[in-house]
């Protein structure tokens, strides 16, 4: 099955903690009719009783002796125990001087995060301490931001020097303004972000992004030391005395409850067929979307080759962050960041790609331009885990609406390959993973097969290579009967498009 199973409390999913929660937002209803339920809202019992049966390998883990961990640089993937940072940073010479610590954006940025986070910050005045880095608090919504200020969670932060940011996407996604990135210098920062991949955070390709969680990032900013152990080690504070961290602690819920004066919702108009979208021609920001073509009905022939990527392939590297995301409501303009970080296999650089029209090596996104307007319909192929990473549209959008009609990768991340579904895409998997070294820089591409396109049959791909050769080799989809109505029709919003018209 391709699972590993870790060991947990007695039971998954729904549980009290969750109707606490609902409750606490205003959404007791749901609580409500979730608890009657709650039962069929588990896994199965046969399952927890004997999950080696049902798992290629089951993992128990005591939490009791779980120590805090440090994951990376460059990779969520990389985990080191905070007792081992010190001898795992002199192995791979990384800078130790935490020079920024960040907590929030969408991911652990919850009430009960910020109050352990706090119940931490609160103690630099109290010991005598002070900040060694910048630390930055970016709250996950307005309700959130909302409460811990009226709580004085925010003045507590305010009080020691942190910054705290809107409640936004923010640093997570390079959404910030660092001072002295553009100068490129090897550094450290840590954060509470659930990504950390080369440039995300600030476009430096020399970050060391390190995740951790809110309290352990809070403590390494106190510190300003990516090798301090709080479960061990002392700080020097104003006086020269040696002071220890007291543990995080906080509450899972707000003892006043939740408060909110603007949730930032506004509801749509009750009746929208009058509503007119008025999107000026030459916007730079903002621009109206249209349907993509749907699919011709005949096999995909003649498709070029417009990059093999080589090794890591994230959203971020199929769609960067930072300042791009000004272009997030202009399709054509974003378009302009696509593959420009994924590594070409044939010469190791990261946007130069070949055009087959004219033998020329140049960006990405101009390469497919020039495709695009020859009328000449493209292929990407990928390593393992293609797509990892956030779950951005536009990283599947932006290659559909610049002409690239089949992504055929060894592994997909599951979220990108269904988005790429959604767009009309193929997303194709190879049968024999080692036919992804049968590509060749100058091939041209067929995809066979797709007039008997159904579910669990695979496909047929020709390569055909310059020096006038041609292999066929087999490739997986994992396409349903709805999702292949979607590549038909040239992508899940034409479905529904139509189904609406229908009524």
């Amino acid at each position: 099955m391709g699972a590993e199973i870790g060991a947990t409390t007695s039971t998954f999913g729904y549980d009290e903690s969750m109707s606490r929660y609902l409750k606490a937002t205003g959404r007791a209803a749901v609580a409500e009719a979730a608890d009657k339920i709650k039962n069929y809202l588990t896994g199965d019992a046969e399952v927890y009783a004997n999950p080696e049966k049902y798992f290629d390998k089951v993992i128990e883990i005591n939490l009791s002796e779980l120590e805090p961990h440090l994951n990376g640089p460059f990779t969520p993937d990389l985990a080191t125990p905070i007792s081992k940072m010190k001898e795992e940073a002199a192995k791979n010479n990384w800078p130790t001087k935490v020079e920024v610590g960040l907590i929030g954006s969408c991911t652990n940025s919850s009430y009960e995060d910020i109050s352990r986070a706090v119940s931490l910050a609160k103690q630099v005045k109290d010991k005598g301490l002070k900040l060694k880095s910048e630390f930055t608090i970016t709250p996950g919504s307005e309700q959130v931001r909302y409460t811990i200020e009226r709580d004085g969670f925010l003045n507590t932060f305010e009080d020691i020097g942190a910054t705290v940011f809107a409640n936004a996407c923010g640093p997570c996604i390079g959404m910030w303004e660092r001072v002295g990135a553009e100068k490129q210098e090897r550094n450290t920062i840590v954060h509470s972000f659930n990504r950390n991949f080369a440039k995300r955070a600030d476009g430096n390709p020399n970050t060391l992004a390190f995740v951790a969680s809110p309290e352990l990032v809070t403590a390494l900013a106190i510190a300003g030391d990516l090798t301090f152990n709080p479960v061990t080690d002392t700080l020097i504070n104003d006086k020269g005395e040696k002071v220890k961290l007291d543990p995080p602690a906080g509450d899972e819920l707000p003892l006043k409850g939740f408060a909110v004066e603007d949730a930032g919702y506004q509801a749509p108009a009750e009746d929208g067929s009058g509503v007119i979208v008025d999107v000026k021609s030459d916007s730079k920001r903002l621009q109206l979307l249209y349907p993509f073509a749907a699919w011709e009905g005949t096999d995909l022939n003649g498709l070029k080759l417009l990059i093999k990527a080589k090794g890591k392939c994230t959203t971020d590297h199929i769609s960067m962050a930072g300042p791009w995301l000004k272009f997030r409501g202009h399709l054509d303009n974003i378009s302009n960041n696509m593959l420009i970080g994924a590594v070409n296999f044939f010469n190791e650089k990261t946007d130069s790609v070949k055009n087959q029209l004219t033998g020329e090596y140049g960006p990405v996104p101009a390469t497919q331009r020039a495709y695009k307007a020859a009328g000449v319909a493209s292929i990407v192929v990928g390593d393992e885990n293609y797509g990892e990473g956030s779950s951005r549209e536009h990283a599947a959008m932006e290659p559909r609406h610049l002409g690239v009609r089949v992504v055929l990768v060894k592994s997909f991340a599951r979220i990108h390959e269904t988005n790429l579904k959604k767009q009309g895409m193929l997303a194709l998997t190879f049968a024999d993973k080692a036919d992804y070294d049968k590509i060749q820089e100058d091939d041209t591409i067929d995809i066979e097969g797709l007039k008997a396109f159904t579910p669990g049959k695979q496909l047929q791909v020709v390569l055909n290579h310059k020096d006038g050769s041609s292999e066929t080799i087999q490739v997986n989809h994992s396409y349903n009967h709805q999702q292949i109505e979607w590549f038909k029709a040239g992508g899940a919003l034409n479905v529904i498009r139509s189904e609406f018209s229908k009524k």
